[in-house]
């Protein structure tokens, strides 16, 4: 049985959120995934805020059956006051999200690490989770860094969030996920990518952000990924932006699912439940 597939909003990062759910549900997914807060100028939609957008979203999530997998993005940098989150955290709560995609841009590590708990904790009243990525332009670059702010901060609502690009670009071995406790692994991100690791961090942003291809199509390992993590929602992370200039956001979406249902084959999710059950 296929995971739970999610359409991540960087896919497609123009469309509004209640077009990217339907988009969503007619293409077969279960959950988007949803952009609150900008990483680039002008690549967020006010939801929080916007009560009729809010509303509206909510009123095709009901439609359509698609719930909202994870929110994006808490930076944790030197300037981030915590408490100032509060808005997206709540607004993340009224869309029904499950995970608050987390990344750490701060070199002092005891800052980070403060910052860390305090976002957890203040999360964990909404009843969300507060999942670490790491990115291989940052110091916050592989799984092992991303678990030991994970240890670091000690709490329970804590997750570990595998980007399959930027595992395979930050060259992480398949062992190190064997390592992490299974439960800190809520969901992944999936794409591909074709030949060799750009040597320079303009081209290893230039792929994340509009060059990923689908599963299948490039060279990473996604099968490998897969059957060293549990069977948890998968979601779909493919901007491209030569397909979006030749194809409609509904076929990009449709061939992405298909793309990934094709990859995820019972004999990966076999391995999960045989590795979850050797790692318990």
């Amino acid at each position: 049985m296929t995971p739970d597939l999610s359409l991540a909003h960087l896919t497609m990062i123009h469309v509004p959120p209640p077009e990217l759910v339907a988009i969503a549900g007619r293409c077969g997914y279960r959950f988007v995934g949803l952009r609150l807060t900008e990483v680039t100028g002008g690549d967020a939609f006010p939801l929080i805020g916007d009560r009729n957008l809010l509303r509206a979203t909510l009123a095709e999530m009901k439609a359509s059956g698609v719930g909202v997998l994870d929110v994006e993005l808490v930076r944790l940098c030197p300037e981030t006051k915590v408490e100032e989150l509060a808005p997206m955290l709540e607004t993340a709560a009224t869309l029904g999200a499950k995970h608050v995609l987390t990344q750490g841009h701060d070199p002092n590590w005891r800052r980070l690490t403060a910052n860390y708990a305090a976002l957890c904790d203040l999360a964990a009243s909404y009843d969300l989770t507060a999942d670490v990525e790491f990115l291989t332009w940052t110091e916050m670059c592989g799984v092992a860094e991303a678990q030991a702010l994970i240890e670091g901060a000690g709490r329970g609502n804590a997750g570990l969030m595998i980007d399959t690009l930027h595992f395979s670009r930050s060259q992480c071995r398949l062992e190190e996920l064997d390592a992490v406790p299974a439960h800190l692994f809520h969901y992944i991100q999936i794409s591909d990518a074709a030949g060799a690791i750009p040597k320079s961090t303009k081209g290893l942003i230039r792929t994340a952000r509009e060059d990923r291809l689908m599963p299948g199509e490039g060279d990473l390992d996604l099968r490998g990924i897969i059957s060293h993590l549990p069977g948890i929602p998968i979601a779909v992370e493919i901007p491209n932006a030569r397909l979006a200039a030749t194809m409609s956001d509904e076929a990009r979406a449709r061939k992405a699912y298909e793309a990934t249902c094709r990859l995820v084959e019972p004999a990966c999710l076999a391995a999960n439940v045989d590795t979850l059950q050797e790692k318990r």
